[in-house]
């Protein structure tokens, strides 16, 4: 299948901000956009994390080119079998998760094809036999994994729900109660998201489904019966780009308006925590470590902060609640952050530099980050990541899949095997 020139989906009289967020990969892709991102200040008063000296080594090979997308590849989710790619042209394709690909995995035969027609696919996440997609169109969908063995597309995903539901949208719409104004004089349910779903997360126990918007909102979903039971309206000042939720529920919205927010719940409803603002443009991506001490924020301006959770005793300066602190960034991609994943004591980075690169965090606060690798290959910015571990060979080794998805409309997936020296 040939490659299609990538369309923004937005008219480019958006202001810069809007752009930035919205649509990266309309300015990653125009010698002027291309030389804006380049301008952004790269946080000259946050110290670097990264370092030479390396514990570890890490070998990675590009095993396979996935192609078949006739637009951006936007999203990705990975099982325990299969990996998921959606595309801003509204399509969701599975692929299975290692090599070998069969001939139509290879080619783009519309066999691997889960979905089409419903508004570019901003975010995937799996749970159990479901795979929930976020939409353009300011949709949620849930699909059932019915049978993937079979040759029959209607066979082997069936959409189950979509978000909300009809349910919601009935017990609501009568009252004046539910209405909310989404804009000036014009009011919507309380259970709609009114633009672009641009990030979902779960909860670790997966009970909860939270998704963030460009309308400004973030809502919590009951994972049951995928009732909505919480929104929280203007929760920035500008477009939603990303979510995440730390174990013990801390949750993290990333936004154009340059911060970061912190939410806790109490009481049944969620309340702000901190709001952390070290960026200097817009925030496209967060990932929280497998702990839920650090928390990792990539911007346009290039840097990758990372924030260290405070302990009790610090949690306060002058009767302001910081809940994380700044320890430094690390520095390498010359062009806009767009996505990050976590992975043990990794930390892997896209950008709109074409490259990925593969972080290492020491064992002592001390040994700060080592970049192990810079994964090249792809031809236009990177707009998403995944990642899995397989099983250590011992306490220090281990072996990783990642995948990546472009605006070049291909999917690359990479063996990385690391070890210490």
């Amino acid at each position: 299948m040939g490659l299609l020139p990538c369309s923004c989906p937005l008219p480019c009289n958006k202001n810069r901000s809007e752009c930035e967020t919205k649509s990266t990969h309309h300015q990653s892709e125009s010698s002027t956009s291309s030389s804006s991102l380049l301008s952004q200040p790269s946080l000259p008063l946050v110290p670097s994390l990264s370092f030479q000296p390396q514990s570890s080594s890490v070998y990675h090979q590009c095993l396979a080119t996935l192609k078949g997308h006739s637009s951006y590849v936007s999203s990705l989710a990975v099982s325990d079998k299969l990996l998921y790619t959606g595309s801003s042209n509204s399509e969701i394709r599975v692929w299975p998760r290692k090599p070998p690909f069969s001939p139509e995995y290879s080619t783009g035969d519309d066999r691997n094809i889960v979905s089409t027609g419903n508004g570019g696919v901003k975010s995937l996440v799996i749970l159990g036999d479901k795979l929930i997609s976020a939409h353009q169109d300011h949709k949620i969908r849930v699909w059932r994994i019915i049978d993937e063995s079979s040759t029959r597309r209607d066979q082997r995903y069936k959409c189950v729900a979509t978000l909300p539901t009809m349910n919601d949208r009935f017990k609501n719409l009568f009252s004046s109660k539910s209405y909310v104004e989404v804009r000036r004089h014009k009011k919507c349910t309380w259970v709609h998201h009114v633009d672009a779903v641009s990030s979902l997360t779960l909860s670790q126990d997966g009970s909860m489904l939270y998704s963030a918007s460009w309308d400004r909102s973030f809502k919590i979903w009951r994972t049951s019966d995928f009732k909505c039971l919480e929104s929280i309206e203007k929760a920035h000042d500008d477009a939603i780009n990303a979510i995440v939720v730390s174990p013990d529920g801390f949750v993290y919205t990333g936004s154009a308006d340059k911060k970061i927010k912190v939410w806790n719940k109490k009481d049944k409803k969620h309340y702000l925590v901190a709001t952390l603002t070290k960026h200097l443009s817009a925030v496209n991506a967060l990932a929280v470590s497998e702990d839920g001490k650090v928390l990792y924020s990539g911007a346009c301006d290039r840097s990758i902060l990372v924030w260290e959770r405070l302990s009790k005793e610090d949690d306060g300066v002058d009767g302001e609640l910081l809940h994380m602190s700044v320890v430094g960034a690390l520095r390498g991609h010359t062009k806009a952050i767009m996505c990050l994943a976590v992975a043990s004591d990794l930390v892997l980075s896209g950008s709109a530099d074409k490259s990925l690169r593969v972080w290492k965090r020491g064992l002592m606060e001390k040994e700060g980050y080592s970049c192990l690798a810079v994964l090249e290959g792809h031809t236009k910015s990177v707009k998403c990541l995944a990642v899995s571990v397989s099983d250590s060979d011992s306490n220090s080794d281990y072996t990783c899949m990642v995948y990546s998805g472009s605006l070049d409309l291909s999917v690359k997936v990479w063996n990385l095997r690391v070890s210490s020296i």
